[in-house]
């Protein structure tokens, strides 16, 4: 073989392994953005102050599948007769009843001890919800007819601008009829909010 002819191959095939490399490459890439974390930028102010408008978080996608949210954490979902993705706060878990009262939250279950003053309509006592991610003296109001809440499965899910969001109190903005579903189910959960990359890095 000329001399010619052996640069031609070798040039096809330095080729062909750096096409390989980045099909690699690029799978890799494909499988981390569809399967384990997406990010997202944030649209509304329904979590401020934690997380603003325009905020870029990365979601991790992993969690309900093995495993269940825990409250207090920020996930991603789309609602129930919705089809943009919404961003909360994990509140109700379930097997709870969500009780919204007096300006407070109160999670009530057969577990929290009997010398709580606040009980359901089912007769479940009800212990009030630290929430030290609010803002001081922040008032949380049922003001869409429904302060009591039921959760069987899937997850109750709150704003942290109680003011100004659109969540289960409210069945996000669909009103809580009997038809509407208040609780975010499992099928609609998209993952969990682990950092905020702009414009403050931050991990939740």
């Amino acid at each position: 073989m000329s001399t010619g002819a052996k640069k031609i191959v070798k040039f096809w095939a330095e080729m062909f392994d750096l096409l390989a490399f980045l099909i690699f490459v690029f799978g890799i890439i494909l499988c981390i953005r569809f399967f384990i974390t997406t990010p997202y930028t944030v649209l509304g102010s329904s979590m401020m102050p934690t997380i603003a408008e325009k905020d870029r978080v990365i979601v991790e996608k992993l969690t309900q599948r093995f495993s269940s949210f825990q409250r207090g954490d920020i996930i991603v979902f789309v609602p129930p007769g919705k089809t943009l993705p919404y961003i909360k706060r994990v509140i109700g878990l379930p097997w709870e009843t969500v009780l919204v009262k007096e300006g407070n939250v109160y999670i009530c279950s057969q577990n929290t001890p009997a010398g709580s003053l606040v009980q359901t309509s089912q007769g479940l006592h009800c212990e009030v919800l630290s929430e030290p991610y609010l803002p001081q003296y922040t008032s949380t109001i049922a003001s869409c007819g429904k302060e009591e809440f039921p959760v069987k499965e899937g997850y109750f899910v709150m704003g942290d601008n109680r003011g100004r969001t659109t969540d289960s109190l409210c069945c996000f903005g669909i009103q809580c009829f009997e038809w509407a579903n208040y609780l975010v189910p499992n099928s609609h959960l998209i993952g969990k909010v682990r950092v905020r990359l702009y414009p403050q890095f931050t991990k939740f």
